[in-house]
């Protein structure tokens, strides 16, 4: 906990930081990139730094969790922090890379405020990062010795052992270990996967585990992306394009808290686009363990072609005791029907206010959806985000 000096110190200081920090977080990364190049070469999302997202997503998160400190919102604190954990683990970052996060971040901090840094702001401030990095190296170790490998060990060798499309714009892999049997997960989780490009860069993207865990075998799907010439889009690109049967692919042990639990309350699984491939991994798991549980399922889609895993979606909801299907579609085809032309209502739908509820999908449809469920009157605790970007703290 901070002292209550630094407590003091941050709650004052707090509006100042607040208001310049998206001049602090693209000097930080400047500074730290310049300082150690191959961070954003082979670690980093140069995508997400090209378009200005990371420097956003970071502002917002240390915004967020300075409140949420000063608040005492320690919910809210938890859930923030594991998911940061979860992602930095799948990177396989390490505790040694902390300091020099601290290094360029206050250096971009001091160059910004200026004279308003004194030294009981910078002490303030200073106690508030290691705060927030210790809690977060100690959940990262959790995370590697839950998975039995060494901090920052993550990485293995799969084989591509089938590639099937499942829309136009999207690739299915099956992927199996080289060296024995691939890690167990939960469904819902993601792995990391790392290529090199042809200009040497060594990328990681982030990708859901779309089949249940008693497969055996790792499925992820891979969206090709129409972005021109910015970086965006450039892992899953590559893949897409370049992937096939028989080739290797550098992988991380699988992490991430988006999960079911095993509670028998009703579930809503909510997705949109390539949004449906963590929700297709719980749905293996519910009929594989024949699960009793009460489970609507909404997808929303550009149209029934662009819908990636439709038939095998109908079938596992069709396999479920209790499930109900409902698809929206922005293009209406007469062969295949939606419940829905447009954007996705759940004014008629009968949903159980005690459900538990999972939504992936990009993050406007994610906030929509969000608000419309809080105004059915299912409380904010029981609704869970997967957002396929630079993480932040939260979609509502």
């Amino acid at each position: 906990m901070l002292s209550a000096e630094s407590l003091g110190v941050i709650r004052e200081t707090l509006p100042a930081v607040a208001g310049a920090i998206d001049e602090i977080t693209p000097l930080f990364y400047s500074k730290m990139f310049a300082a150690y190049p191959e961070l954003l070469r082979d670690l980093f999302n140069r995508g997400n730094q090209a378009a200005g997202e990371q420097p956003k997503a970071l502002a917002a998160s240390i915004a967020a969790f300075a409140g949420m400190v000063l608040e005492g919102n320690g919910a809210q604190y938890d859930s923030v922090l594991d998911r940061i954990a979860h992602k930095h683990a799948s990177l396989g970052i390490v505790a040694e890379q902390y300091p020099i996060v601290y290094e360029h971040l206050f250096a971009a901090i001091a160059e910004v405020l200026g004279g308003a840094v004194t030294a009981d702001v910078a002490k303030a401030w200073s106690e508030f990062y290691w705060l927030m990095a210790d809690e977060l190296i100690a959940r990262e170790k959790a995370l590697y010795d839950a998975a039995g490998v060494a901090p920052g060990d993550v990485w293995l060798q799969a084989i591509v052992v089938r590639r099937q499309l499942e829309s136009a714009d999207v690739a299915g892999f099956e992927l199996r270990g080289v060296s024995g049997k691939l890690p167990n997960f939960v469904p819902g989780q993601y792995i990391s996967v790392q290529v090199t490009l042809p200009d040497g860069a060594r990328q990681i993207r982030q990708y859901s585990l779309s089949r249940g865990s008693t497969a055996g075998d790792w499925r992820i799907a891979v969206k090709r992306l129409n972005v021109g010439d910015t970086p965006a889009g450039e892992v899953s690109n590559f893949i897409y394009d370049n992937v096939f049967e028989g080739q290797q692919l550098r992988v991380s042990v699988p992490m991430g808290e988006f999960t079911l639990d095993d509670s028998a309350d009703p579930l809503v699984l909510v997705s949109a686009g390539i949004g449906c491939t963590p929700i297709m991994g719980m749905l293996q798991e519910l009929v594989a363990t024949q699960s009793p549980r009460e489970v609507v399922v909404l997808h929303a889609d550009q149209s029934a072609a662009a819908h990636a895993y439709r038939h095998e979606l109908a079938d596992l909801v069709g396999r479920l005791p209790a499930g109900r299907l409902h698809t929206w579609y922005e293009r209406a085809h007469v062969e295949h029907p939606a419940d829905g032309i447009g954007r996705m209502s759940l004014d008629r739908l009968p949903i159980d206010l005690s459900s538990t509820v999972f939504v992936c999908g990009p993050r406007p449809f994610m906030s929509a959806i969000n608000e419309d469920l809080v105004s059915l009157g299912i409380p904010q605790e029981q609704i869970n985000h997967e957002l396929f970007g630079p993480l932040a703290s939260a979609v509502a």
